[in-house]
């Protein structure tokens, strides 16, 4: 699994929000969230690319996430650019540390 940095993901989860629902589970393409007692549970944080479609599909508020500063912008950068996946913060790929994620 594609992965950028461990501990810069912006991903954060209510649990007290969560109603179950099982939403993110169903949308996360990377498996990030897995249901624990009928609430999400952040079960790998660090496989999160910050696509946004949990919040998004996220009927009770609980999740939060600042959408295309990670690893889904970086790799769609990269793709359009023709370059290795880059957070593009330093104005090019040879200066992209990740210090925007």
């Amino acid at each position: 699994m594609l992965r950028y940095l461990d501990d810069v993901v912006s991903l954060e989860l209510d649990a007290d929000k969560c109603n179950g629902c099982r939403m993110c589970v169903k949308v996360c393409p990377h498996a990030v969230f897995v249901m624990a007692d009928g609430k999400a549970v952040l079960d790998d944080r660090n496989a999160c690319m910050e696509c946004g479609a949990c919040a998004l599909n996220c009927e009770a508020g609980a999740l939060t996430v600042n959408s295309g500063v990670g690893c889904a912008a970086g790799v769609i950068a990269g793709m359009v650019r023709g370059t290795d996946p880059v957070c593009d913060c330093g104005g090019g790929p040879e200066e992209s540390t990740g210090s925007c994620c």
